[in-house]
């Protein structure tokens, strides 16, 4: 946590320091407004007693009342001249009503500048709370963007998610409660405790043995229950992992009449964090009704103590109130104590969280000093090798090829035989393990990943839609929209004609994802976003998969025409949409089996003449 706060700005530091000297000031209005109240009770004790002399000269002092009906109260108090009840008959021979009032409203603009102060430091609190929130969730977010896949691997979508939103809300609450609190409570309690010994070291004393027993309470309750309080972020990340999978997959849930499954699945995961919350929730329920034993039992004790030095003449009824008073200030800042320690150990995980975020060093960095690019749309592939983090052996091993301007590269193979992986180290989002990857004739670890990616148009395997327009979704990662060119670019991944169709055409809105078109118009439209960029090199993950033969053939047509000097890779499954490519590399488990044009590999990869075979006839082939 404490690693967080060194995000606080000049302007949090002034309002934190704010915030101190004004707990100072509500503390002190709050036990000025102690003093009033004993005060007040005074005032009202007096007056009575001056209205009601027979009340106060009683017992040993009953001699007095033939005094004071004689000659009032200047005889009572010629009579008791320089003794210690001189000050006493004093002032009940000067009390009035007037005493009463001017008390009340010290009491009323004690308790008004309580109020304000508290409300200006709820408002300072809630700024540098929110702002300092605010500051780490764009540190958060930027140390996200800057993360290769193999980082996103490593912590899983769903607790990044947790991360930047549950963890950030518990910081922010945590924090909001502690500068609210973590001053008034020790100063509020070493004040009290200091006036309580002023006024009478056996009261204080009762307090004292009070604050041991809510202590210890507390601190054996927190051994127990801060273990579960650390799980608890873990099972929430648990709960979000469970739900979003539900979500995403739920078609492939429902077509697989999934649904109990899925309810079991979750079930447990709720359970698991239900019973860790009922655990900390009847672990933290245990302290309320201890404390307000306390504090009601203190209470009863200063009563007590209270009524036996009032026999003795010791001290006053209006000091026994007002220690009463002071007793509960004390418990009360316990009891604030008592909130944060129940906020902070899922904050303080929450924290610690965050940082393993923010000190994860991105595998994929830019270089010191960049170098320019040679060449223009040529990649290479130098005995690359790459592995997964935490995998046994490399996805592929010695990848070696070149690809020059204006060709076409296709690449085909069996699932999991590598084909993604090398087409995500061209884009930089992997990091050979070992060898180079060479774009435009300079290694990609030699440029600024953003230059790069400039010069690559990569539509992924899985393709992806933004929630918005199909405008926006077109021109995404441009720093502008041009209509024209946005209608071209569907033109050219054959998009125009069910876009038109529509009835707000280019401004109809995509739904996150793109759930609300098909498979092949989400595809079309993916296609066209990366024509509207025009790139030197296109790249083509398995993008033509949704499209029927005589679509794709006819974008395959379109992107042909478009522009002769771009490079394309084009990853795919049907040989019919790679048999016309200059390159066609033939993977199987990782390393290249058969590199060539279509002729040639069919008749000299047996691998690729399986595949081909199994999608045409022999006629079809030519064979």
């Amino acid at each position: 946590m404490f690693k967080l706060y060194k995000k606080l700005s000049v302007k949090d530091f002034i309002f934190v320091i704010l915030i101190i000297g004004l707990t100072v000031l509500s503390v002190y209005f709050t036990m000025e407004l102690v003093d009033g109240i004993q005060d007040i009770i005074q005032a009202i004790t007096y007056v009575n007693y001056h209205n009601n002399p027979e009340s106060l000269f009683t017992g040993d002092s009953a001699a007095m009342l033939a005094v004071y009906q004689a000659g009032g109260w200047d005889a009572v108090l010629a009579m008791v001249a320089g003794t210690p009840l001189e000050a006493t008959i004093k002032s009940i021979a000067d009390a009035g009503v007037s005493d009463i009032w001017m008390y009340g409203g010290i009491i009323l603009a004690y308790a008004a500048g309580s109020m304000v102060v508290q409300g200006v430091i709820a408002v300072l609190a809630s700024f540098v709370a929110a702002d300092l929130t605010t500051r780490i969730r764009t540190d958060l977010y930027e140390q996200i963007e800057k993360f290769s896949l193999a980082e996103i691997d490593k912590f899983s979508t769903a607790s990044l998610v947790t991360r930047t939103t549950n963890d950030l809300q518990q910081i922010q609450f945590a924090n909001l409660l502690t500068m609210r609190m973590i001053f008034q409570a020790p100063i509020t309690c070493i004040w009290a405790i200091v006036k309580f010994q002023n006024a009478s070291s056996n009261l204080s004393l009762a307090s004292i043995i009070g604050i041991i027993i809510i202590v210890l309470v507390i601190g054996g309750v927190m051994i127990f229950a801060l273990p579960k309080f650390k799980k608890m972020q873990k099972l929430t990340d648990n709960i979000n992992n469970v739900t979003r999978d539900n979500l995403t997959g739920i078609r492939i849930v429902r077509a697989y009449n999934a649904e109990k499954f899925e309810e079991e699945k979750f079930e447990k995961a709720n359970d698991e964090f239900t019973r860790t919350q009922i655990f900390t929730g009847r672990a933290m329920a245990i302290l309320s009704p201890v404390i307000m034993i306390v504090m009601n039992g203190l209470s009863l004790a200063i009563y007590l103590i209270g009524a036996n030095l009032i026999n003795s003449g010791n001290i006053d009824y209006a000091s026994v109130v007002s220690s009463v008073m002071l007793s509960s200030q004390i418990i009360m800042s316990f009891m604030m104590i008592l909130m944060l320690f129940i906020m902070w150990p899922r904050a303080l995980v929450g924290a610690q969280r965050i940082n393993e975020v923010l000190e994860t060093k991105p595998s994929i960095v830019d270089p010191e000093n960049p170098v320019d690019f040679k060449e223009k749309g040529t990649i290479e592939f130098k005995n690359v090798d790459f592995k997964y983090p935490g995998a046994e052996g490399n996805v592929v091993n010695d990848i070696s090829f070149k690809v020059d301007k204006g060709e076409t590269l296709a690449i085909i193979g069996a699932t999991s035989s590598g084909k993604s992986t090398i087409v995500n180290m061209i884009s930089r989002l992997y990091d050979a393990t070992s060898g180079e990857v060479l774009i435009d004739g300079v290694n990609v670890k030699d440029v600024n990943a953003k230059d790069l990616r400039d010069r690559i148009g990569f539509v992924p395997q899985k393709g992806f839609l933004f929630n918005g327009s199909i405008a926006d979704n077109i021109s995404f990662g441009s720093d502008e929209k041009n209509p024209e060119k946005i209608k071209f670019a569907a033109q050219v991944a054959c998009a125009e004609e069910f876009i038109e169709a529509k009835d707000d055409k280019y401004e109809s809105m995509i739904s996150q994802g793109g759930k609300n078109v098909s498979g092949g118009q989400r595809q079309r439209l993916c296609i066209a976003r990366c024509v509207y960029l025009s790139p030197e090199i296109y790249v083509f993950d398995d993008s033509f998969s949704a499209l029927d033969y005589k679509t794709d053939k006819q974008v395959r047509e379109n992107l042909n025409n478009l522009d002769k000097d771009a490079t394309k890779v084009i990853v795919a499954q049907r040989i019919g949409t790679i048999m016309d490519a200059d390159k066609i590399i033939v993977l199987d488990e990782g390393k290249i089996v058969g590199l060539g044009k279509h002729e040639e590999l069919l008749r000299s990869c047996e691998i690729y003449r399986e595949i081909a075979l199994s999608q045409l006839t022999r006629e079809e082939l030519g064979l």
